[in-house]
């Protein structure tokens, strides 16, 4: 009778998540993650350039607008504490949260300042904050920028032209290393599916282990 009540106590005030609500000092990786303690964060509701992703003046001068806002966001709060309160876990094993360092969300400073924007379809909650900024011409707003999302479309895209051969038959990938150094990869080895093939950094496709050693490739030893 005892153990029944307490399941029924239990189903009525559930135990909150210890998991919901952590805390710790700040490492920026990016415009939108975050290391807080030892948790990897994905800023919820916000999607900010990634690193490497190039921006337009008006004037068509081209710059790394992700690692800027990076930098932006590591002058406000690196090495500060934060609080957060877990909402979702990614595809990538990172905990989705927001966060607020000295009681400021971190997610709604991005976005006012013009540094990311709302990602509207996993949040409305800094919709008007983006459109204030827009208004304002603040950060990236003032500049030519492809949404996040876009970006990484594109950038899967290319990844997947370069991993796949023109010609099914020659499917031996001729990879360019450090120090010069020429392997090939075949079907099969360990290292074939992440290899890229990047024409313009002078790497190849072959038809036959032939032809790549006579070009001056080596085979892959695994």
């Amino acid at each position: 009778m005892l153990r029944i009540s307490l399941l029924i106590v239990l189903s009525l005030f559930p135990v909150a998540s210890t998991a919901q609500g952590f805390g710790g000092p700040v490492r920026v990786v990016d415009g939108d993650t975050l290391d807080v303690g030892a948790v990897r964060v994905r800023l919820h509701g916000i999607d900010a350039p990634e690193l490497g992703q190039i921006c337009t003046n008006p004037d068509g001068a081209t710059w790394d607008c992700g690692s800027w806002v990076a930098d932006q966001l590591r002058a406000r709060i690196a090495t500060r504490e934060a609080r957060c309160n877990a909402v979702d876990t990614d595809r990538y094993g990172r905990t989705v949260a927001t966060c607020s360092v000295a009681g400021q969300d971190i997610g709604r400073m991005l976005v006012s300042g013009g540094l990311a924007l709302a990602y509207r379809k996993y949040s409305m909650a800094y919709d008007l904050d983006e459109k204030s900024a827009v208004v304002a011409g603040r950060g990236l707003h003032g500049h030519l920028m492809a949404r996040p999302e876009d970006h990484r479309r594109a950038v899967r895209e290319e990844r997947a032209q370069e991993n796949t051969a023109p010609n099914p038959a020659c499917a031996i990938k001729g990879n360019r290393s450090g120090k010069d150094k020429r392997i090939y990869h075949m079907p099969g080895q360990a290292d074939y599916d992440r290899t890229l093939i990047r024409d313009k950094e002078g790497e190849r496709w072959f038809c036959t282990e032939a032809q790549a050693r006579r070009a001056g490739w080596r085979r892959a030893k695994r």
